[in-house]
Protein backbone atom coordinates (compact mmCIF):
# COMPACT_ATOMS: atom_id res chain seq x y z
CA UNK A 1 0.00 0.00 0.00
CA UNK A 2 1.07 3.65 -0.06
CA UNK A 3 0.55 6.67 2.13
CA UNK A 4 -2.40 8.74 1.37
CA UNK A 5 0.51 11.93 0.97
CA UNK A 6 2.30 9.21 -1.34
CA UNK A 7 -0.75 8.72 -3.21
CA UNK A 8 -1.16 12.26 -4.05
CA UNK A 9 2.66 12.70 -4.78
CA UNK A 10 1.89 9.44 -7.65
CA UNK A 11 -1.10 10.12 -8.98
CA UNK A 12 -1.44 13.60 -9.59
CA UNK A 13 -0.06 15.40 -13.16
CA UNK A 14 -0.58 18.63 -13.37
CA UNK A 15 2.30 21.33 -13.89
CA UNK A 16 4.60 21.71 -10.58
CA UNK A 17 3.33 18.16 -9.32
CA UNK A 18 5.63 15.87 -8.94
CA UNK A 19 4.46 13.04 -11.17
CA UNK A 20 3.83 15.96 -13.26
CA UNK A 21 7.05 17.39 -13.43
CA UNK A 22 8.45 13.60 -14.23
CA UNK A 23 6.08 13.04 -17.13
CA UNK A 24 6.87 16.10 -18.77
CA UNK A 25 10.52 14.94 -19.02
CA UNK A 26 9.14 11.97 -21.85
CA UNK A 27 7.65 12.18 -25.38
CA UNK A 28 3.78 11.87 -25.01
CA UNK A 29 1.22 9.97 -27.51
CA UNK A 30 -1.71 12.22 -27.83
CA UNK A 31 -3.31 12.25 -31.29
CA UNK A 32 -3.64 9.85 -33.92
CA UNK A 33 -1.59 11.18 -37.35
CA UNK A 34 -4.90 11.05 -39.49
CA UNK A 35 -6.84 13.34 -36.71
CA UNK A 36 -4.85 16.43 -38.40
CA UNK A 37 -4.16 14.63 -41.76
CA UNK A 38 -4.88 17.78 -43.48
CA UNK A 39 -2.82 20.95 -43.43
CA UNK A 40 -4.68 23.58 -42.89
CA UNK A 41 -7.42 21.40 -41.66
CA UNK A 42 -10.17 21.93 -38.70
CA UNK A 43 -8.41 22.20 -35.10
CA UNK A 44 -8.50 19.83 -32.43
CA UNK A 45 -8.82 20.30 -28.66
CA UNK A 46 -6.17 18.71 -27.22
CA UNK A 47 -6.08 18.03 -22.61
CA UNK A 48 -3.06 16.10 -21.47
CA UNK A 49 -1.36 16.02 -18.25
CA UNK A 50 -4.02 18.66 -17.30
CA UNK A 51 -3.21 21.30 -19.74
CA UNK A 52 -6.03 22.45 -22.29
CA UNK A 53 -3.92 22.68 -25.77
CA UNK A 54 -4.87 22.93 -29.40
CA UNK A 55 -3.31 21.04 -32.35
CA UNK A 56 -2.83 21.68 -35.70
CA UNK A 57 -1.03 21.08 -39.46
CA UNK A 58 -0.09 23.91 -41.12
CA UNK A 59 0.08 24.93 -44.60
CA UNK A 60 3.86 23.76 -44.80
CA UNK A 61 2.63 19.96 -42.92
CA UNK A 62 4.10 21.21 -39.47
CA UNK A 63 1.81 19.75 -36.50
CA UNK A 64 1.20 22.46 -33.72
CA UNK A 65 0.79 21.91 -30.21
CA UNK A 66 0.24 25.16 -28.34
CA UNK A 67 -2.37 26.64 -25.85
CA UNK A 68 -5.89 26.41 -26.46
CA UNK A 69 -6.17 30.01 -24.91
CA UNK A 70 -4.88 33.00 -26.59
CA UNK A 71 -2.91 35.39 -24.72
CA UNK A 72 -4.36 38.79 -26.02
CA UNK A 73 -7.79 38.20 -23.96
CA UNK A 74 -8.01 34.18 -23.41
CA UNK A 75 -10.05 33.30 -26.21
CA UNK A 76 -10.33 29.47 -27.13
CA UNK A 77 -7.77 28.88 -30.50
CA UNK A 78 -9.78 26.11 -31.06
CA UNK A 79 -12.20 28.58 -33.13
CA UNK A 80 -9.31 29.30 -35.12
CA UNK A 81 -9.08 29.65 -38.53
CA UNK A 82 -5.97 27.87 -39.78
CA UNK A 83 -4.33 29.26 -43.19
CA UNK A 84 -1.10 30.31 -44.13
CA UNK A 85 1.23 28.77 -41.82
CA UNK A 86 -0.33 29.06 -38.92
CA UNK A 87 -3.63 29.58 -36.67
CA UNK A 88 -5.52 32.96 -36.34
CA UNK A 89 -7.62 33.64 -33.13
CA UNK A 90 -11.06 34.47 -34.57
CA UNK A 91 -11.74 37.52 -31.69
CA UNK A 92 -8.97 39.68 -33.15
CA UNK A 93 -6.73 38.27 -35.72
CA UNK A 94 -4.04 37.52 -33.81
CA UNK A 95 -1.67 34.79 -36.12
CA UNK A 96 0.06 32.59 -34.30
CA UNK A 97 2.82 29.81 -36.23
CA UNK A 98 3.85 26.70 -34.40
CA UNK A 99 6.28 27.59 -32.45
CA UNK A 100 4.19 29.78 -30.74
CA UNK A 101 5.43 32.47 -31.95
CA UNK A 102 3.18 35.70 -32.88
CA UNK A 103 3.42 36.24 -36.67
CA UNK A 104 0.63 38.61 -37.28
CA UNK A 105 -1.10 41.54 -35.13
CA UNK A 106 -3.08 43.10 -37.55
CA UNK A 107 -4.88 45.39 -34.92
CA UNK A 108 -1.65 46.80 -34.00
CA UNK A 109 0.54 49.92 -35.04
CA UNK A 110 3.47 48.27 -36.73
CA UNK A 111 5.77 50.93 -35.41
CA UNK A 112 5.12 49.51 -31.70
CA UNK A 113 6.71 46.11 -33.38
CA UNK A 114 3.96 44.71 -30.56
CA UNK A 115 3.74 40.49 -32.45
CA UNK A 116 7.43 40.67 -31.72
CA UNK A 117 6.79 40.44 -28.04
CA UNK A 118 3.93 37.83 -27.47
CA UNK A 119 4.28 34.32 -27.79
CA UNK A 120 1.97 31.40 -27.16
CA UNK A 121 2.80 28.27 -25.18
CA UNK A 122 4.22 26.11 -27.93
CA UNK A 123 5.69 22.42 -27.20
CA UNK A 124 7.77 20.44 -29.58
CA UNK A 125 5.54 17.26 -31.72
CA UNK A 126 6.84 14.53 -34.04
CA UNK A 127 4.60 12.39 -36.84
CA UNK A 128 5.63 8.92 -36.13
CA UNK A 129 4.18 5.79 -36.27
CA UNK A 130 1.06 7.10 -37.03
CA UNK A 131 0.80 9.04 -33.57
CA UNK A 132 1.95 12.56 -32.92
CA UNK A 133 3.74 13.06 -29.64
CA UNK A 134 4.46 15.80 -27.95
CA UNK A 135 7.57 16.91 -25.37
CA UNK A 136 6.34 19.10 -22.35
CA UNK A 137 9.37 19.76 -20.53
CA UNK A 138 12.57 21.46 -20.36
CA UNK A 139 14.03 22.56 -23.63
CA UNK A 140 17.18 21.18 -22.38
CA UNK A 141 15.85 17.80 -21.49
CA UNK A 142 14.26 16.71 -24.68
CA UNK A 143 14.89 12.91 -24.43
CA UNK A 144 15.49 11.32 -28.27
CA UNK A 145 12.61 10.32 -30.13
CA UNK A 146 9.98 7.42 -28.89
CA UNK A 147 11.44 4.90 -31.46
CA UNK A 148 9.14 2.10 -29.89
CA UNK A 149 9.40 -1.06 -32.55
CA UNK A 150 5.89 -0.19 -33.52
CA UNK A 151 6.48 3.11 -34.72
CA UNK A 152 9.23 1.89 -37.33
CA UNK A 153 6.69 -0.40 -38.59
CA UNK A 154 5.66 0.04 -42.16
CA UNK A 155 1.48 0.94 -42.21
CA UNK A 156 0.73 -2.39 -43.36
CA UNK A 157 2.33 -3.87 -40.29
CA UNK A 158 0.89 -2.12 -37.38
CA UNK A 159 -2.23 -0.88 -35.88
CA UNK A 160 -2.97 1.27 -33.57
CA UNK A 161 -5.71 2.47 -31.24
CA UNK A 162 -6.70 5.05 -28.07
CA UNK A 163 -9.54 4.89 -25.66
CA UNK A 164 -10.16 7.45 -22.82
CA UNK A 165 -10.54 5.37 -19.84
CA UNK A 166 -12.58 7.39 -17.08
CA UNK A 167 -10.37 6.90 -13.86
CA UNK A 168 -6.52 8.26 -13.02
CA UNK A 169 -3.60 6.92 -15.04
CA UNK A 170 -1.86 4.73 -12.61
CA UNK A 171 -5.00 2.67 -11.79
CA UNK A 172 -4.97 1.77 -14.93
CA UNK A 173 -2.31 1.25 -16.08
CA UNK A 174 -1.25 -1.48 -12.72
CA UNK A 175 -4.51 -3.26 -14.34
CA UNK A 176 -2.07 -4.22 -17.35
CA UNK A 177 0.96 -4.32 -15.40
CA UNK A 178 -0.88 -6.85 -13.63
CA UNK A 179 -0.08 -10.44 -15.09
CA UNK A 180 -2.58 -12.82 -12.40
CA UNK A 181 -5.49 -10.77 -12.75
CA UNK A 182 -6.13 -12.89 -16.02
CA UNK A 183 -6.29 -16.01 -14.60
CA UNK A 184 -10.08 -14.44 -13.07
CA UNK A 185 -11.16 -11.51 -14.88
CA UNK A 186 -10.05 -12.60 -18.71
CA UNK A 187 -11.20 -16.24 -17.91
CA UNK A 188 -14.03 -17.83 -20.52
CA UNK A 189 -15.87 -20.46 -19.61
CA UNK A 190 -16.89 -22.15 -22.85
CA UNK A 191 -14.50 -24.97 -23.32
CA UNK A 192 -11.72 -23.99 -25.94
CA UNK A 193 -11.99 -21.06 -25.00
CA UNK A 194 -9.24 -20.20 -22.84
CA UNK A 195 -6.91 -17.69 -23.52
CA UNK A 196 -3.06 -18.04 -24.14
CA UNK A 197 -1.44 -21.29 -24.88
CA UNK A 198 -3.97 -23.90 -24.36
CA UNK A 199 -5.64 -21.82 -22.32
CA UNK A 200 -3.04 -21.72 -19.41
CA UNK A 201 -3.37 -18.06 -18.62
CA UNK A 202 -7.15 -19.28 -17.33
CA UNK A 203 -6.13 -22.26 -16.02
CA UNK A 204 -3.05 -21.47 -13.88
CA UNK A 205 -3.67 -19.37 -10.95
CA UNK A 206 -0.38 -19.79 -8.83
CA UNK A 207 3.05 -19.38 -10.45
CA UNK A 208 6.10 -18.07 -10.48
CA UNK A 209 6.73 -14.13 -11.02
CA UNK A 210 10.52 -12.79 -11.85
CA UNK A 211 10.95 -9.05 -11.80
CA UNK A 212 14.28 -7.81 -12.78
CA UNK A 213 14.69 -3.82 -12.80
CA UNK A 214 16.72 -2.24 -16.18
CA UNK A 215 17.61 0.71 -17.11
CA UNK A 216 14.75 1.87 -18.87
CA UNK A 217 12.26 -0.22 -16.14
CA UNK A 218 11.76 -3.74 -15.74
CA UNK A 219 10.99 -6.84 -17.33
CA UNK A 220 9.08 -9.17 -15.94
CA UNK A 221 8.04 -13.26 -15.97
CA UNK A 222 5.41 -15.24 -15.11
CA UNK A 223 5.90 -18.78 -15.32
CA UNK A 224 2.81 -21.06 -14.88
CA UNK A 225 2.84 -24.66 -15.32
CA UNK A 226 1.38 -26.75 -17.69
CA UNK A 227 -0.58 -29.38 -16.17
CA UNK A 228 0.85 -33.46 -16.95
CA UNK A 229 3.83 -32.18 -18.34
CA UNK A 230 7.25 -30.61 -16.57
CA UNK A 231 6.89 -27.41 -18.80
CA UNK A 232 5.87 -23.91 -17.63
CA UNK A 233 3.94 -21.76 -19.69
CA UNK A 234 6.04 -18.49 -19.27
CA UNK A 235 4.69 -15.16 -20.40
CA UNK A 236 7.35 -12.10 -20.58
CA UNK A 237 6.97 -8.27 -20.67
CA UNK A 238 8.77 -5.14 -20.03
CA UNK A 239 7.89 -1.67 -18.61
CA UNK A 240 8.89 1.65 -20.34
CA UNK A 241 9.08 4.12 -17.85
CA UNK A 242 6.57 5.63 -17.24
CA UNK A 243 3.85 4.51 -18.54
CA UNK A 244 4.53 1.71 -21.18
CA UNK A 245 3.99 -2.04 -21.55
CA UNK A 246 5.40 -3.96 -24.17
CA UNK A 247 3.64 -6.96 -24.28
CA UNK A 248 4.62 -10.40 -25.58
CA UNK A 249 3.81 -12.04 -28.88
CA UNK A 250 1.32 -14.58 -28.93
CA UNK A 251 1.61 -18.23 -29.15
CA UNK A 252 -0.46 -21.04 -31.04
CA UNK A 253 -1.82 -24.23 -29.16
CA UNK A 254 1.36 -26.26 -29.97
CA UNK A 255 3.52 -23.48 -29.35
CA UNK A 256 4.35 -22.10 -32.27
CA UNK A 257 3.66 -18.12 -32.76
CA UNK A 258 0.47 -17.39 -34.79
CA UNK A 259 2.07 -14.52 -36.03
CA UNK A 260 5.40 -12.55 -34.29
CA UNK A 261 2.69 -10.06 -33.33
CA UNK A 262 3.88 -7.83 -30.61
CA UNK A 263 1.43 -5.16 -28.35
CA UNK A 264 1.07 -2.92 -25.85
CA UNK A 265 0.05 0.07 -24.23
CA UNK A 266 0.89 3.59 -23.01
CA UNK A 267 -1.39 4.75 -19.81
CA UNK A 268 -1.38 8.63 -20.47
CA UNK A 269 -2.63 11.12 -18.05
CA UNK A 270 -5.68 13.74 -19.71
CA UNK A 271 -5.87 14.89 -16.29
CA UNK A 272 -6.19 13.27 -12.48
CA UNK A 273 -9.20 11.67 -13.43
CA UNK A 274 -9.41 10.54 -17.10
CA UNK A 275 -6.41 8.69 -18.89
CA UNK A 276 -6.06 8.17 -22.56
CA UNK A 277 -5.04 4.15 -23.50
CA UNK A 278 -3.01 3.73 -26.23
CA UNK A 279 -3.47 0.26 -27.84
CA UNK A 280 -0.82 -0.88 -30.42
CA UNK A 281 -0.29 -4.43 -32.00
CA UNK A 282 2.68 -5.28 -35.14
CA UNK A 283 3.74 -8.23 -36.91
CA UNK A 284 7.57 -8.16 -37.51
CA UNK A 285 6.42 -10.85 -40.42
CA UNK A 286 2.80 -11.06 -42.02
CA UNK A 287 0.60 -8.45 -42.51
CA UNK A 288 -1.74 -7.39 -39.91
CA UNK A 289 -5.31 -7.92 -41.26
CA UNK A 290 -8.18 -5.15 -40.98
CA UNK A 291 -9.49 -7.04 -38.15
CA UNK A 292 -6.28 -6.93 -36.32
CA UNK A 293 -5.38 -3.29 -37.18
CA UNK A 294 -8.70 -2.40 -35.58
CA UNK A 295 -8.48 -4.55 -32.57
CA UNK A 296 -12.01 -6.31 -33.29
CA UNK A 297 -13.12 -8.86 -30.57
CA UNK A 298 -10.83 -7.31 -27.93
CA UNK A 299 -13.39 -4.32 -26.72
CA UNK A 300 -11.20 -1.43 -28.53
CA UNK A 301 -12.83 -1.69 -32.03
CA UNK A 302 -15.46 0.56 -33.65
CA UNK A 303 -18.04 -1.72 -31.80
CA UNK A 304 -16.58 -1.05 -28.51
CA UNK A 305 -15.22 2.46 -28.94
CA UNK A 306 -16.86 5.91 -30.45
CA UNK A 307 -13.72 6.37 -33.05
CA UNK A 308 -14.87 10.49 -33.11
CA UNK A 309 -14.99 10.91 -29.30
CA UNK A 310 -12.82 7.87 -28.05
CA UNK A 311 -14.95 7.04 -25.72
CA UNK A 312 -16.09 3.64 -24.69
CA UNK A 313 -19.52 2.51 -25.62
CA UNK A 314 -18.86 0.37 -22.23
CA UNK A 315 -18.90 2.41 -19.00
CA UNK A 316 -19.95 3.19 -15.58
CA UNK A 317 -23.42 4.97 -16.68
CA UNK A 318 -24.03 1.58 -18.28
CA UNK A 319 -22.50 -0.52 -15.99
CA UNK A 320 -20.15 -1.80 -18.42
CA UNK A 321 -22.86 -3.26 -20.43
CA UNK A 322 -22.34 -6.32 -17.84
CA UNK A 323 -24.34 -9.61 -19.10
CA UNK A 324 -25.28 -11.80 -16.78
CA UNK A 325 -26.60 -14.73 -17.88
CA UNK A 326 -23.52 -14.76 -19.98
CA UNK A 327 -21.50 -14.31 -16.82
CA UNK A 328 -23.07 -17.60 -15.62
CA UNK A 329 -22.49 -20.02 -18.80
CA UNK A 330 -19.88 -18.14 -21.27
CA UNK A 331 -17.60 -15.59 -19.38
CA UNK A 332 -16.31 -15.01 -15.81
CA UNK A 333 -17.47 -11.14 -16.28
CA UNK A 334 -20.28 -10.96 -18.47
CA UNK A 335 -18.50 -8.21 -20.35
CA UNK A 336 -17.39 -8.51 -23.58
CA UNK A 337 -13.97 -7.82 -24.56
CA UNK A 338 -10.27 -8.19 -22.55
CA UNK A 339 -10.00 -4.38 -22.94
CA UNK A 340 -13.28 -3.97 -22.04
CA UNK A 341 -13.20 -6.20 -18.96
CA UNK A 342 -9.88 -4.18 -17.77
CA UNK A 343 -12.02 -0.80 -18.06
CA UNK A 344 -14.62 -1.98 -15.79
CA UNK A 345 -12.53 -3.09 -12.87
CA UNK A 346 -10.32 0.39 -12.83
CA UNK A 347 -13.16 2.34 -13.61
CA UNK A 348 -14.85 0.82 -10.53
CA UNK A 349 -12.33 1.53 -8.23
CA UNK A 350 -13.67 5.31 -8.37
CA UNK A 351 -11.44 8.52 -9.92
CA UNK A 352 -8.44 7.89 -7.77
CA UNK A 353 -8.67 4.96 -5.47
CA UNK A 354 -7.03 5.16 -2.01
CA UNK A 355 -3.76 2.84 -1.62
CA UNK A 356 -3.76 3.34 1.87
CA UNK A 357 -6.44 0.91 2.15
CA UNK A 358 -4.96 -1.71 0.04
CA UNK A 359 -3.30 -5.39 0.83
CA UNK A 360 -0.77 -6.35 -1.26
CA UNK A 361 0.89 -9.90 -1.76
CA UNK A 362 3.59 -11.47 -2.90
CA UNK A 363 1.99 -12.16 -6.71
CA UNK A 364 1.48 -8.15 -6.30
CA UNK A 365 5.32 -7.36 -7.32
CA UNK A 366 4.99 -6.02 -10.62
CA UNK A 367 3.11 -3.26 -9.06
CA UNK A 368 4.98 -2.98 -6.23
CA UNK A 369 8.11 -2.49 -8.19
CA UNK A 370 6.72 -0.20 -10.57
CA UNK A 371 5.22 2.01 -7.78
CA UNK A 372 8.87 1.96 -6.59
CA UNK A 373 10.45 3.23 -9.81
CA UNK A 374 8.27 5.83 -9.83
CA UNK A 375 9.16 7.63 -6.49
CA UNK A 376 12.65 7.15 -6.86
CA UNK A 377 12.30 9.16 -10.54
CA UNK A 378 10.52 11.83 -9.03
CA UNK A 379 13.66 12.28 -6.61
CA UNK A 380 15.83 12.25 -9.74
CA UNK A 381 13.80 14.60 -11.73
CA UNK A 382 13.65 16.97 -8.02
CA UNK A 383 17.36 16.89 -7.87
CA UNK A 384 17.92 17.95 -11.40
CA UNK A 385 18.54 14.45 -13.19
CA UNK A 386 17.56 12.53 -16.29
CA UNK A 387 15.01 9.53 -14.99
CA UNK A 388 15.15 6.49 -16.35
CA UNK A 389 13.42 5.77 -19.82
CA UNK A 390 14.24 9.15 -20.89
CA UNK A 391 17.24 7.84 -23.25
CA UNK A 392 16.72 5.50 -26.00
CA UNK A 393 17.10 2.47 -24.66
CA UNK A 394 14.01 0.63 -24.95
CA UNK A 395 14.60 1.13 -28.40
CA UNK A 396 14.71 -2.39 -29.34
CA UNK A 397 12.63 -4.26 -26.57
CA UNK A 398 9.99 -7.16 -27.05
CA UNK A 399 7.88 -9.33 -24.94
CA UNK A 400 8.10 -13.17 -25.11
CA UNK A 401 5.51 -16.01 -24.04
CA UNK A 402 7.11 -19.95 -24.67
CA UNK A 403 7.08 -22.73 -23.27
CA UNK A 404 10.47 -23.70 -20.90
CA UNK A 405 11.52 -26.43 -18.77
CA UNK A 406 9.80 -25.57 -14.99
CA UNK A 407 13.18 -25.18 -13.73
CA UNK A 408 14.37 -23.04 -16.21
CA UNK A 409 15.21 -19.04 -15.60
CA UNK A 410 12.76 -17.82 -17.25
CA UNK A 411 13.92 -14.12 -17.80
CA UNK A 412 17.59 -15.55 -18.29
CA UNK A 413 16.49 -17.86 -21.36
CA UNK A 414 14.41 -15.28 -23.09
CA UNK A 415 16.76 -12.39 -22.54
CA UNK A 416 18.24 -12.34 -26.41
CA UNK A 417 14.52 -12.62 -27.86
CA UNK A 418 13.47 -9.85 -25.20
CA UNK A 419 16.29 -7.49 -26.25
CA UNK A 420 16.43 -8.19 -30.37
CA UNK A 421 18.74 -5.57 -31.39
CA UNK A 422 18.34 -6.27 -34.96
CA UNK A 423 18.57 -2.95 -36.32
Amino acid sequence: MLSVSDNEKITRVGRGTPMGELMRRYWQPVLLSREVAEPDGDPIRVRILGEDLVAFRDTSGRVGMISEWCPHRLTSMFLGRNEEDGLRCVYHGWKFDVTGACVDMPNEPEEFDFKHKVNMVAYPTLDMGGVIWVYMGPADQQPPPPKFEFTQQPETHRGVSKVIEECNWLQAMEGGLDSVHSSFLHRKLAAGDGLGFDGLRADATAGRLDVETEDYGYRYAAHRPIPGREDNYVRSYHFVMPHVQIRAAQLNNDGSWLKFKIAGHHWVPIDDHTTLVWNWLYSLDEPLTKDEQEERGFGNGPNDVDQQTFRAAGNKRNDWRIDRAKQRTASFTGIDGVNAQDRAVQESMGAVVNRSQEHLGQTDKAIITMRKMLMNAIAVVQDGGVPPGASDSYYHLRGIEEVLPQDAAGLEVLADKMFARTS
